[in-house]
């Protein structure tokens, strides 16, 4: 049948419309910037250092920032962004708690307190070439916040007076209270003699008498918004008169689909009304300003907020912030009692012509990225991010999106506090790399700390995947699209135990039994009542057969046990960690078990040797005439060394009885994982845990975030090619 000269016009259309598709403007992260790298020569690498609030210079090629523990502003040059150089810092004599930059001066808020109830504190002028200070204003109070109004003639300090939050469990009153001051700037100098306090008391429902300022901004009309956290109020400020304009109580929200309870399982079908409690503020034009819900004393509304300054709810996140977090498996269980993903900072910019809105989860470790819409925000990306991303600033004539990120891990031997940056750009999102999809009943599959993969043994780009024992309660089998990207967590199956199944489960390996169930690899600690083991699945995720590690292998336990499960023939091969008592330093066993004949036998595993940590096996998957072994190092960031995939001939693999002297096999490098664990421009995690071989000839690897506790969640998930 002829087409007709209409349709021909249509898929004419239709056709130019596919070749002409343009790729949506993306952030990715381009860079990251340890703050330890700004510590002066002398300076042990253990001293603590933090990020919190950071600042750009006009010309976006300087940023500085607060420290708190090593009381110093810290400098970072990035003219080259993708290379930032260390500035090196400034100490200071006392506390910084903000900074901002108006053309050639820093000016800092800065903490001398005494006590709770003396407290005192400066604001302080620096040049930012210099580096010499121009002025002190004495604040008399405790500064927190600190904004220049966007044409400089103005300083703003929130004095929060904070409350000791063990004093009668931080209730307020507690005297003194807290104000704003303003401080009139004139050719980069603060006027500190025409220095403005204006009294905050009397404007909340909520300790009235007792108001702790804790954000301040600027709009481009010189008025500033203040966010009373504790009081869960707003005020707008005129900064010329120092007159209050406006003010209103942030109020409550209703939440639905949100886990309540802090007890080692994600579970969203909670409800709370919670009040919003704003931390960070900022103006999105000179009408709308947006409040990140993070809460201190009975609140935490987990998501943002966009206000009218007449006191207008324009737009309420409710739970959605959070289920994004949740579907990039950044949820922070641990957080569930109390406030979540806790959204504390907030960034606002125009990048393209189009105002970006940056929400940072606190303990998520992310950052949710909106695009104003005058509406309701239009959802783009979810950033990685440094471990407790405290604040953000924007830098548009760059196309630069900086963050600064305050946790550092030093005393648990864990990442150190970064600052990061990402460019705007129409290259594709490179993160997250592995989502989930959500529930028929429209909750998200809640995920994290995947342990062990495996892969469907007919359908190319199918995976599955174990979660360990951060989710104690909770252990679960994923099943894994990868044949989309990101690729897509489809399904979870809980793992279902009972009386004679094992009653404590820590899943570190996971492998398809050919016949629609699997064999998980369950890593045991005897003194904490969790057998070394491994487990038979069916179809349904119901555990109907458990096989204990034997008695002559028990003698010999160490911490660390399975962490990874293979099935080859009749024979199931366990990785272990890392040796036991009855293992050389440098070797370490991978157990077998003959389904058949019921009976254990052994190999030995040569490790590599580092300098520091230790090194231990993550996985083995058999395929082909090989089996494929991950080996690891405990180490991360620049100290990680050893990622790597290697290779052992099934040939090799000839096990002894236990006890007896066991053969050594030999290995070969087949890839190394650093690159892979480099290409997102974060940290290097230490957990690469999971690889598999899908049925196409793949090999995936993926790495366990820890359920985001004491980690920045990020989980990385890749394909190697064809094996």
């Amino acid at each position: 049948m002829p087409v007709s000269r209409f349709k021909k016009s249509l898929l004419v259309l239709s056709i130019a419309a596919s070749a002409t598709v343009v790729q949506a403007n993306s952030f990715n992260r381009i860079a990251s910037f340890g703050a330890i790298q700004n510590l002066p020569e002398g300076t042990p690498l253990s001293q603590e250092t933090s990020p919190e609030i950071i600042a750009a210079s006009e010309d976006g090629n300087t940023l500085v920032y607060s420290d708190s523990p090593f009381g110093a502003l810290g400098f970072v040059d990035i003219t080259d962004a993708q290379k930032p150089i260390a500035g090196g810092v400034v100490k200071l004599d006392g506390e910084p708690t903000s900074v901002a930059i108006a053309g050639d001066t820093v000016f800092a808020g800065v903490n001398t307190s005494e006590s709770y109830t003396q407290p005192s504190g400066y604001l302080m002028a620096l040049g930012l070439q210099t580096r010499d200070e121009l002025a002190r204003c004495d604040l008399a109070g405790q500064p927190d916040s600190v904004a220049v109004s966007k044409d400089g003639r103005y300083v703003a300090i929130a004095i929060e007076n904070e409350r000791d939050e063990d004093l009668n469990d931080g209730e307020l009153p507690q005297f003194p209270a807290g104000w704003v001051s303003i401080v009139p700037v004139k050719k980069g100098q603060p006027q500190c003699d025409k220095l403005m306090k204006v009294d905050m008391t009397g404007l909340a429902e909520i300790g009235a008498i007792d108001p702790e300022p804790e954000f301040v901004d600027f709009n481009s009309r010189n008025e500033i918004v203040v966010t009373l956290q504790e009081n869960n109020h707003l005020a707008i400020i005129d900064a010329a008169s120092g007159k209050i304009l406006n003010h209103f109580s942030a109020g409550s929200v209703d939440l639905e689909g949100i886990d309540i309870s802090k007890d080692k399982k994600l579970d969203f079908s909670g409800r709370q009304t919670r009040l919003r409690e704003p931390d960070s503020v900022k103006w999105i034009d000179d009408n709308r300003f947006v409040i990140a819900n993070e809460g201190d004393m009975n609140g935490g509304a987990r998501g943002f907020t966009i206000f009218h300054k007449d006191g207008r709810i324009l737009f309420e996140s409710g739970a959605s912030f959070e289920q994004e977090v949740i579907l990039a498996g950044h949820y922070p269980d641990k957080r569930s009692g109390k406030k979540g993903s806790e959204p504390e900072g907030v960034a606002v910019g125009k990048f393209a012509d189009e105002t970006y809105i940056f929400i940072l989860s606190e303990r998520g470790s992310v950052i949710g990225v909106y695009r104003d819409t005058g509406g309701a925000p239009e959802f783009v990306q979810l950033l990685p991010s440094g471990i407790a991303p405290e604040s953000a600033v924007v830098i548009p004539q760059r196309n630069l999106l900086v963050s600064a990120n305050e946790k550092d891990l030093i005393e648990d031997n864990g990442p150190r506090a970064h600052v990061m940056l990402y460019n705007f750009s129409n290259t594709p999102a490179s993160y997250p790399q592995i989502t989930s999809s959500r529930n028929s009943n429209g909750t998200p599959i809640g995920w994290g700390a995947l342990s062990g993969l495996t892969a469907d043994p007919a359908k190319p780009g199918i995976l599955y995947a174990v979660n360990d024992s951060f989710y104690a309660n909770q252990p679960s089998i994923f099943t894994i699209d990868a044949n989309q990207t990101p690729a897509k967590i489809t399904a979870a199956m809980p793992v279902l135990r009972d009386a004679k199944a094992a009653k404590k489960l820590d899943l570190e390996g996971i492998t398809v039994d050919g016949k629609g169930g699997f064999w998980l690899a369950s890593e045991g600690k005897t003194s904490k009542d969790i057998p070394h083991a491994i487990h038979h699945v069916n179809r349904h995720g119901e555990i109907d057969r458990s096989i204990d590690f034997p008695q002559a292998l028990l003698a010999h336990e160490l911490k660390f046990g399975a962490e990874g499960i293979t099935l080859i023939g009749e024979t199931l091969w366990i990785a272990i960690q890392k040796p036991w008592k009855d293992d050389p330093a440098d070797q370490v066993k991978l157990l077998a078990y003959n389904l058949n004949t019921n009976t254990w036998g052994a190999v030995r595993y040569p490790l590599e040797q580092v300098t520091s940590g230790w090194v231990g096996l993550s996985e083995i998957v058999s395929h082909g005439d090989q089996v494929y072994i991950i080996e690891r190092d405990n180490q991360l960031g620049e100290s990680a060394a050893v990622k790597r995939l290697y290779s052992v001939a099934k040939d090799q693999l000839q096990p002894a009885a236990i006890g007896s002297k066991l053969p050594l096999v030999k290995k070969v490098l087949v890839h190394d994982f650093l690159p892979d664990l480099k290409s997102l421009n974060g940290y290097v995690q230490d957990k690469i845990e999971g690889f598999t071989v899908d049925a196409a000839g793949n090999g995936y690897a993926i790495t366990d975030n820890d359920g985001v506790d004491d980690s920045s969640g990020e989980t990385l998930f890749f394909t190697i090619g064809k094996m």
